[in-house]
This record gives structure tokens, sequence and C-alpha cells, in this order.
């Protein structure tokens, strides 16, 4: 993967820490869920010692449930270990400033244990080692995540003391595509925006959608692990934006019983820097939003696109249907959480057949776009979906149908929801179960990762089936 040039470069770090512009630099990584964890350091201290070396963190990070209580079941991390420490790595391709705190920057870590082996069940480098699968077949991976989410005008504080019931959104109906509606919400979505605009994030659009108060911005795509790092850093900001403004926003899948928060994944295949100079293409990756550029600043050739008569290359063919072939299979990576299968409804614009179509919203997989803007978007995930996993199950699937020359079907060119086609899975245990007996699984991220991310749907699940819900009370306390 060609070299990057950061938003924010160390020298000139420097030379704002010592102006006292910048006072203080996060370093976090990416957690189970797609948080960051990390810490907030001194700049002049990160610069003299963490800079160079990094800086620990309990293990436990990896190893707990959402609302970060310790659990059994994981071999990296527990009682037994001692609950020790790995290291935080800076990735200094990832520093950024961060406007919506004072004098602050951010850097994305890599984890690494005492003897400096990566940490196998870290997201960041779950992805990484799909990624480099990839590129040893000479591509790269350009990937777009779009994350909906609703705004209510309470604080987050507020929520909590309500028990999130009775919540008031900042719109009162629906304002798919309306400017009226977002407008009335302009000022904060005007501040996330410009905010994201000064983290280094290129800025497409906002628009508005379905369910009261829910919207949607979006960025320019990019190579596969800046546009993760930057989905991870844009979650976070977005939500302390709204807190700052006394206001609350929620990704998670499935908020109420109307339309969900989805996170739609695009994707399309470019060549590498050694093998576009291998084809007399020679260039560089470009800077964020950039799909890569030969030498001419033409962007780089997309290939995913082809001579067939839907205008795809033999390669996409296989990609999408290794596409078709793991999605049952990797739905835990793309519906990681109890909430996110409530999303999986009929006519719900959430798919609930394992299916392919052009420019079909009803599919879990649409192909959009022609020519070098050819692409696939996964329709699966929702606003909860930890972007690294789900990239890397993505990609997983796409080398797993290259490598067994896997034939595409034909497209769904009706309603996928009343076709014969098969379900996605309808339960978070159901797409446990798939996960951990999947030899596709197995083979692509190791025995490791997989038993580690099943033993966080079995913490998911055991809690949830010892809570006694607040449907159950209104249905059996006097009646039953």
């Amino acid at each position: 993967m060609a070299d990057r040039t950061p938003p924010l470069t160390v020298d000139t770090l420097r030379e704002l820490a010592g102006r006292g512009e910048i006072d203080t630099v996060v370093l976090a990584f990416p957690d189970m869920q797609g948080r960051l964890q990390g810490k907030r350091f001194a700049a002049p201290f990160f610069l003299d010692e963490v800079l160079d070396h990094g800086t620990e963190g309990c293990a436990y990070l990896l190893a707990v449930d959402a609302e970060m209580n310790t659990v059994d079941g994981y071999e990296m991390s527990s009682w037994d270990r001692g609950y020790g420490d790995f290291a935080l790595l800076p990735d200094l391709a990832t520093l950024r400033r961060i406007p919506w705190h004072e004098a602050t920057a951010l850097v994305t870590a890599d984890l690494v244990w005492a003897d400096g082996s990566p940490v196998a069940a870290a997201p960041r480098q779950i992805l990484r080692r799909q990624l480099d699968r990839l590129a040893a077949r000479g591509c790269t991976a350009q990937v777009g995540t779009e994350l909906e989410f609703i705004v209510f005008n309470d604080s987050y504080e507020q929520a909590w003391d309500t028990g999130y019931r009775d919540l008031t959104p900042v719109n009162r109906y629906n304002v798919d595509y309306s400017v009226l509606g977002t407008g009335r919400v302009e000022p904060l979505l005007r501040r996330i925006r410009n905010e994201m605009a000064g983290a280094g994030l290129t800025v497409e659009s906002a628009k508005g959608e379905c369910n009261p108060g829910q919207h949607e911005i979006t960025f320019r795509y990019d190579e596969a692990m800046v546009t993760c790092d930057q989905h991870t850093v844009y979650k976070t900001g977005a939500k302390e934006i709204a807190a700052q403004e006394g206001r609350s926003l929620t990704f998670m899948a499935k908020y109420n019983e109307r339309e969900g928060n989805s996170c739609h994944i695009h994707l399309s295949l470019r060549p590498t820097d050694e093998a576009a100079a291998a084809a007399g293409t020679a260039g560089t990756a470009g800077t964020a939003g950039a799909a890569g550029t030969a030498g001419t600043g033409e962007p780089r050739r997309n290939l995913m696109a082809g001579g067939g008569p839907d205008g795809m290359s033999v390669l996409m063919r296989h990609f999408l249907a290794g596409q078709l072939a793991a999605l049952r299979d990797f739905s835990l990576l793309y519906a990681p959480h109890i909430n996110s299968y409530k999303r999986f409804q009929p006519g719900s614009f959430a798919p609930t057949a394992v299916a392919w179509g052009h420019d079909n919203r009803t599919c879990a997989l649409r192909v959009v776009g022609h020519g070098n803007s050819l692409r696939f978007e996964n329709r699966l995930p929702g606003g909860d979906v930890n972007p690294y996993l789900a990239v890397a199950g993505i990609v997983a699937a796409g080398l797993y149908g290259i490598e067994q020359g896997l034939e595409l079907p034909p497209p769904c060119t009706g309603n996928a929801y009343t076709a014969a086609y098969q379900h996605v899975p309808t339960t978070l245990r159901e797409a446990a179960e798939l996960w951990e007996n999947s030899e596709i699984a197995k083979a692509a991220f190791g025995a490791e990762v997989v038993a580690h991310y099943r033993n966080m749907a079995r913490v998911e699940l055991d809690a949830y089936d010892a809570t006694v819900t607040d449907w159950e009370l209104r249905r059996s306390f006097e009646r039953m």
C-alpha cells in the first residue's frame, strides 16, 4: 500500500505544540465494538516519550462486554492470566487535529504484545491481514461507508435518566431528502460536517432519512483502512459534538419499530502501486478521497469493470459470488449485536435475502455505477457495525470467491423480499453458530479470531437471555 500524507505531520505537531496551539494528543485504538479506547497525553510528553515507544493499556479492553464488564471465555486476557498489558503504537499516518476539542490532536494506534507480535484479535489487525492477502493478488480495496443516525433534542444525560424513553427527535416526521427538514437541524449537521473536514475527512453531503430525526452524512471513499479509521473518528466526533450542543444522537441499528440506522458499505478494487507499475500505469494512491491515480492524474483503473454484458470483469464476478457464498457465515461481522437483527424486516430497505441485483435495494448486495465507478454495496451492516470487521469480512469473502473460482448466479430483477432466496440470519444466536462452524471463516481469519468473536456473541446472548424486558413486564405482570 502506498505511503500517505497524514492530515497532520509530526513536524507540524511539534510546531503547534511549541506555540501552545496543541496541548493534548489522544492515542486511541478501535475496540471490538469499533469504539475508540485510549489515553490523553500532554503534547510535549507524547512527542518526547510516546511517539517512538507507544504506551500500554490493559489487554482486557479486547475482552470485556459492551458495558466494560470483565467476562470469561477469552483466551487472550483473563483473571488467570492476570489481566496484563498490550502496547499501543501510534500509526502516524492517522495523526490529525480534532476541531471539536480545543488544542487537541488524535492518532490511531495498533496493538502489539510485549514481544512485538500483533494482537491477532484487534480489529485493525484483522482488517490489515485481509488487505495484505488482497495486496498479494495485486489489488487494493476502495471503500465508502454510509452511516445513518437519529438526533434528539434531549442530552445524553437526559436520555439516560429517562431510560431512553419518550425522547424528542429533532424532526417529527419523515424528512427523507427534505431540504426543509434538514434545515431544522442544519446548525448541528453543518458543525459536524465542517469539523470533520477539519479533521482531514472529505465531506460529500448530508440528507434527511425516513425515521423522525434520522439523518446521514457521507464522506468520500478511500483506501479501506483509511475509510475505517475515518469512520471511527466521525462516529466518535459526531456524538461528542452533539453532546456539546446539548443534544444526543444514536447509531444503534434499530432504535424503534420504524426504519433502522444502516451503514451500507461500498467497495471496489484498484491495482496496487506495484501492480500498476508492472502494467505501465504507475502512480500514487493519492490523498484522502482519491481512488488512486495513474501518473497522468487519471483515476487508476477499476479492476471490477470489464467487457461483460453487465459491465463487470471476471474478477468482480468471482468477488461478488464470494460475497453470496460467505454472507451468512460472516453475518456476525456485519451485524454484531442482538439489536442488529431487528433491522432485517421485509419491505424495510434492510435486506432479508442472500441475493444480488443491479441497483436493486431489496437485495443484500447491490451493484451500482459503471465503468471506473462500478462497485457493489453490502446492505447488511447497520449503524452499530465495527467497520474494520465488516470490511475484513467483505474482502475475505471476495478472496474466497476468487480462490474457488465461484460463478455468479443471475441477478435478482424483482422483489428479493418475496423471492425464493436464502434468508440472512434472523438472530445473533444463528449468526454466531454459523460463524463458529464456518470453514470459510476459519481459513480466512484463523481459529483464534473465530473463537474470540464467537465468545463476544456468547457474552451478549447470555446477558440478554438473563434480562427481564419491558415487553415481558407489560404482557405478563397482571395478565399472566
